[in-house]
Parts: structure tokens; C-alpha cells; sequence
């Protein structure tokens, strides 16, 4: 049997043609989206940059590979977002939290309609790859009316829609018996005009965030638009304490 020519092994594992086959395809593209320059000596440098993720087009989105894949995942943040009333300063504000990878995030100060959407395109993805998008959250101490009822949760891609429920607040016995004895009756008869599912909750991250998981889809060859939506348009309760980061899109472990 040949022996291992461990210089060769070596010489292939630090091959520029090898490192650049764990790069997407369209990873120039994705430099020169940089918000700021990436430096980088090698392919694999670039790589392992990557994977420890970079912001693009001024700061409004985050990008990183899979270090185990190379698939990509992107990040929309709050401005990437339609927003119901974003810009209306008496219903959101938009803030700096250094525990945000983005310079802003969105804190609803108070309205009775959420609505909030992002959009990406499939071929901006890995193809042939099942995706999770998640809507990253906080909760402010003085949050209230957001466990009155469940918002509804959308995946639309073409014709293909995949709906949902979830609560935008993890369950907290205290706020549900009081809200229970203050509008009662009126939150079980709103909850039978949404439409029922999971119900899911807002997941702790080890980054500080939570996150809602809102559907998942796959990416075949095709170019079309993927949207992402969470709504809450039906209690008509004032609601307040809610701040949003933004739109995450990963690959499913």
C-alpha cells in the first residue's frame, strides 16, 4: 500500500483552488456588498471570515456560511423590514442596543396592529437546502397586551403559503392571569377569529436575543421571492414593549 505523502496532504489542504470550492459561488458579489472591506491573506481566511459573519449594504444586513456546509444564511434587519407604522414615531422607535449586531433596532411603543414582513429571493440562498426563518426578538420589562392573542405566522414562496400561530412573549402565568381578568370573555372570543396552529413561543438564544420560529421552506434551482410575515391585526388591544432586530434565514441542522 502507497504511503501518505503528508506534504502533499498538506500542500492540497492549504490549496487556494480547494478553499475556494467551500466558498459560494457568488462570494465576489458578497465582498463587494461588504459594509465594510473584508482583509484576508488566503481562500481559507476568507472562509473562516465568513463564517463568523459580515454586514452588508450599509449595515441594514448580516451574512455568514456554515463552517460544517458552506451553506449561507443572512440576517434582514429591522430597516430591511415593512413594518406597519414603522416610521409613525408615536407607534415605533428606533434605538441602538450594543448587544445588536445592527446599528438600530425597532422598539414598538405602542399600537394595536402589528404587522411586520421581510423579503429575500431564493437565489440568493443555497440551493437545494432546507431554510428556517426566524423573527429575532426582545421583550421590555414594561411590555404589556402582547399575550392577549396569538399572532399569525406566514412562509410564501410563489403559490406555496405555509401558515401559523405564535405568541410574541414567552408564557408568563402572572401577565395571563391578569390579563385573563381583564378582558376575560374578549380574549377567548378574539382567539376563535385566529386562525389555530402551533402557538409557538419566542426561544431564549445564546446571543441574549429570542426567536420565533415563523416556517421553513426549500430552495430548489427556481428564482422566486420568499416572504416572510408575522401580523397580529385582529384583537385590536393596545400592545407595547416589543423590539425587533430583524429576520434571520438559516440552514435546518
Amino acid at each position: 500500500m502507497a504511503k501518505l505523502d503528508f506534504n502533499s496532504f498538506r500542500s492540497a489542504a492549504e490549496s487556494e483552488v480547494v478553499w475556494e470550492r467551500f466558498l459560494p459561488s457568488d462570494y465576489r458579489e458578497i465582498l463587494e456588498r461588504a459594509f465594510v472591506p473584508l482583509k484576508f491573506s488566503s481562500k481559507k481566511e476568507l472562509f473562516f471570515n465568513l463564517c463568523d459573519s459580515i454586514l452588508l449594504d450599509g449595515g441594514k444586513q448580516s451574512f455568514a456560511l456554515e463552517k460544517t456546509s458552506g451553506r449561507k444564511s443572512f440576517t434582514l434587519s429591522a430597516r430591511q423590514l415593512s413594518i406597519l407604522h414603522g416610521d409613525e414615531s408615536n407607534n415605533w422607535s428606533w434605538k441602538s442596543l450594543p448587544e445588536s449586531r445592527f446599528s438600530e433596532v425597532a422598539e414598538l411603543k405602542t399600537t394595536n396592529r402589528i404587522e411586520i414582513e421581510g423579503k429575500i429571493r431564493t437565489s440568493t440562498l443555497s440551493p437545494n437546502t432546507i431554510y428556517v426563518a426566524y423573527l429575532i426578538i426582545k421583550i421590555s420589562d414594561q411590555s404589556f397586551g402582547l399575550y392577549s392573542i396569538p399572532s399569525e405566522i406566514s412562509v410564501t414562496i410563489g403559490e406555496n403559503v405555509v401558515t401559523n400561530t405564535a405568541y410574541v412573549r414567552p408564557k408568563d402565568k402572572k401577565k395571563q392571569q391578569m390579563e385573563s381578568l381583564l378582558y376575560g370573555h374578549r380574549v377567548q372570543m378574539l382567539e376563535m377569529m385566529v386562525n389555530r396552529g402551533d402557538e409557538r413561543l419566542p426561544i431564549e438564544r445564546k446571543d441574549g436575543w429570542m426567536e420565533i420560529e415563523l416556517g421553513e421552506f426549500f430552495i430548489s434551482e427556481s428564482d422566486q421571492e420568499i416572504i416572510m410575515s408575522l401580523t397580529e391585526i385582529k384583537g385590536y388591544q393596545l400592545k407595547g414593549g416589543l423590539m425587533i432586530e430583524g429576520i434571520e434565514i438559516r440552514p435546518k441542522y
